[in-house]
This record gives C-alpha cells, sequence and structure tokens, in this order.
C-alpha cells in the first residue's frame, strides 16, 4: 500500500505539473494553429477557415506590420543593451558596496516595478513635454521610456544572482595570485553571467511587449504592439500570428541552448 501510494503521489505531481504546462502553453498552441489560417475573407472571425501557407509566405502582406516589428526590434535591442549595462553596474554597487542611502535606493529600485503602467507613463510623457519634447515624441522618447522601466527589473534579477554568489570563490583565485581584473572575468563575470542574460531576455521582452507606456509617449511612431492593437479594429490580419510563433519559438530555442550548454558543462565538471 505505502508503495502504491509512493508511485501515485510521484506520478501525480508529474501529471499535474504536465496539465498545468499544457494549460500555459495553450494560447501559443492557437496562435501557432492561426498563423497557417486563410482567413482573409474573414478576418473578423478568429475561427480556423482552411489551411494555408500563404501567411508564412507574405509575412509583410499587411502595410506598415513588418516596419513596426523592425521598430520594436530596434527599440527592444537597444533598451535591452543600454538596460543590461547600466543596471548590472547598480546591482553591484548596491550589493558589493556599503554607502549612505543605500537602504533608501534598494526600495526606489523596486519603485518602477510595482508602479502601475498608465501611471508611468503618464507621467513620462508629463517629463518630455515639461522638457520641451512634446512635440518631438518618437522613436527617442519611447527607448528612454523603455531603458527606465526595464532597469529595475535588470538591477533586481542580476542583484539576486549576485547575493547568492560565494565569494569564497573570489578569495580563492585571488590566493592563488590573480588579480582583481582576473578574479572578475575568470571567476566572477562567469558565475553571474547567467542572471545577467535572464536579466537581459526579461528587458528585451517586456520591452517588445510593451504598450501603455509607448502608446503613450510614441508621437507617430508605430511599434508592433500598437500597429496588433490599431488592426484589431478592422480584424486582426493572421500575418500576426506568424510573427507571434517565430518570437516564441526564438525564445523556446534560446532557452534550449542554454540548457543544453549548462548540461554540457556540468558533465564535463563531473568528468574532471
Amino acid at each position: 500500500m505505502t508503495r502504491l501510494g509512493h508511485w501515485i503521489g510521484k506520478h501525480l505531481v508529474l501529471a499535474l505539473g504536465a496539465l498545468v504546462l499544457l494549460y500555459m502553453y495553450i494560447p501559443n498552441f492557437i496562435v501557432a494553429l492561426m498563423s497557417f489560417n486563410d482567413a482573409s475573407a474573414s478576418r473578423n472571425l478568429y475561427s480556423f477557415q482552411s489551411f494555408t501557407w500563404d501567411n508564412w509566405l507574405n509575412p509583410c502582406e499587411p502595410l506598415g506590420m513588418c516596419e513596426s516589428l523592425r521598430v520594436s526590434i530596434s527599440i527592444g535591442l537597444i533598451a535591452t543593451l543600454v538596460a543590461t549595462v547600466l543596471g548590472t553596474l547598480a546591482a553591484f554597487a548596491l550589493v558589493r558596496h556599503r554607502f549612505e542611502g543605500r537602504s533608501t535606493m534598494n526600495l526606489l529600485v523596486f519603485l518602477p516595478m510595482a508602479t502601475p503602467e498608465i501611471v508611468m507613463g503618464s507621467s513620462l510623457l508629463a517629463l518630455f513635454v515639461a522638457a520641451g519634447m512634446g512635440g518631438r515624441l518618437g522613436f527617442g522618447t519611447i527607448l528612454i521610456a523603455h531603458i527606465l522601466f526595464c532597469l529595475s527589473f535588470v538591477v533586481v534579477t542580476v542583484r539576486s544572482r549576485l547575493s547568492g554568489l560565494d565569494s569564497n570563490l573570489e578569495k580563492a583565485a585571488m590566493d592563488l595570485y590573480a588579480n582583481e581584473w582576473q578574479t572578475f572575468w575568470r571567476v566572477t563575470f562567469p558565475l553571474v553571467f547567467p542572471g545577467i542574460l535572464a536579466a537581459a531576455l526579461l528587458s528585451f521582452s517586456l520591452s517588445f511587449d510593451d504598450f501603455i507606456i509607448t502608446n503613450l509617449n510614441s508621437g507617430q511612431t508605430v511599434t508592433f504592439p500598437m500597429f496588433v492593437w490599431g488592426a484589431a479594429q478592422r480584424g486582426v490580419p493572421m500575418q500576426v500570428n506568424v510573427i507571434g510563433t517565430v518570437m516564441f519559438l526564438a525564445a523556446l530555442a534560446i532557452v534550449i541552448i542554454g540548457e543544453v550548454g549548462a548540461s554540457r558543462r556540468r558533465k564535463l565538471l563531473a568528468s574532471r
């Protein structure tokens, strides 16, 4: 009876976990299915009409969609790069140094994450108008806004990685006559890199997906979420699902590659 209960408990948890994952990925499966939907005649009805490859062969057919995608990717990459660099430096300062106002800084880091997007977006718009940029809203103001709200997520993510880092590893490297620069690049940075990479991926996702803050500070610039929102007033073109599927597969590929690399490193260390 005990063995039966153990077997049921073990497989029940596995089954429940699989069901939760399946439930989470149902929207992604629907998006992938709809990317093959031939619904050009009735785009207001989000139901599968017939199978077609046309959406994948002509992803830029809706006028302006690929341009909006280019804008979103450009903003996302630049905002991710700047926010990751600045946020990583800020995380090192908050974890490794003691200075006056450190506790206040730790509190202020969380405020952009806790602030509703409509409040942050309207506040940034008021700031841009007060700075005389009200007539120049566009790519630049969107980029500034995205860097600002991505910074908090980078600092929190990298800081959590640094907090769990064993300082004895760095001390051991210095005992072996490594200087501070060598210790950082050969010991500290490789250990912190997974947290930095996670922060960068999170930043890009948040930037690419943002609508409310972007809409308030975009001027005449149209990002991909704004294009989808505008197209939804007339009926969402099926090519939008193609872009969504490609982005999902790209994210999945990054995760799989990262896991395979980590697994190979663990096996290599275990074999030594």
